[in-house]
């Protein structure tokens, strides 16, 4: 008997030991964009994921260059952003292995409901050289985030550089886009925003959208599991599944379906964008 007990207890201490690495194992680090948090996409999809394949996920939400910086420094397994650019340059230098284009929506011009500077349509370069002119006053996030990426090569295009001539009508406030929503707010100002996080956003307060429809605006979304080659400890295996997931079927439709008060706020559209 005293045999049977001796052994029983090596097996649970062997068991154990060895749970919180298995529990390790089924789960994996990602360092997402704060639109993809904030809207509620990861409340509503991470839950089905874990469902199906038992992996935990842990959101990391940051401007889009924090959370490529965060893949390089290896502090991550995946990173899920949306800068394009960016993100094949993360691959190209080896620090991602492969880029999925998951989703996508719009960015959106928001500003206050009486329009004050009179640019309400669907033509953004016009709308930003007439804030320009007439100095309304704007918000950026000036994080270097995604959205912030797009806004500076909108003002590019417009053929305006606020962000380096600092204008007394440009505000940068270092923060993401909730914060940016409610300075804006705060201010009577424009600002722009993905529309995944407008629709979401409780605070709307006296903000309307006043520019939409443009196809500069523009907004994929893309995966990519961080290069295990670079950092032994990326969990290959479960970061992939998580891609793998949501650029299937499955992951898609969990995409599709996430709606507020009956609006959708990303398209799937694995393997175009």
């Amino acid at each position: 008997m005293r045999v049977r007990y001796f052994f029983l207890g090596v097996v649970l201490a062997l068991f154990a030991a060895a749970s919180p690495s298995l529990a390790q194992e089924k789960s994996i680090v990602v360092a997402s964009t704060t639109s993809t948090q904030d809207s509620g996409l990861f409340g509503f999809i991470l839950p089905k994921f874990k469902a199906k394949t038992g992996i935990d996920v842990r959101v990391i939400a940051q401007g889009t260059g924090q959370a490529l910086d965060t893949g390089r420094r290896g502090d991550a397994d995946v990173v899920f952003v949306h800068a394009k650019s960016q993100e094949e340059k993360f691959v190209a230098d080896g620090f991602g292995v492969k880029r999925f284009p998951v989703m996508y929506n719009d960015f959106i011009l928001i500003g206050p409901k009486s329009d004050p500077a009179k640019i309400e349509g669907k033509d953004i370069l016009a709308g930003l050289k007439g804030l320009a002119e007439k100095g309304s006053s704007f918000v950026s996030r000036g994080d270097k985030s995604g959205t912030h990426a797009a806004e500076l090569a909108l003002w590019k295009a417009a053929g305006v550089d606020p962000a380096a001539t600092k204008p007394g009508w440009y505000r940068e406030i270092g923060q993401g886009m909730g914060a940016a929503l409610n300075t804006a707010g705060a201010m009577s100002a424009y600002v722009l925003s993905d529309r995944g996080t407008w629709i979401s956003f409780k605070n709307k307060g006296d903000l309307k959208i006043v520019i939409e429809g443009d196809q500069r605006l523009f907004n994929q979304y893309g995966i990519i599991l961080v290069n295990p080659e670079k950092h032994q400890n990326v969990k290959k295996e479960p970061g992939q599944a998580f891609i793998d997931w949501l650029v299937s079927g499955e992951g898609q439709d969990a995409i599709r379906s996430y709606k507020i008060e009956g609006q959708q706020l990303f398209f799937p559209n694995a393997g175009q964008g």
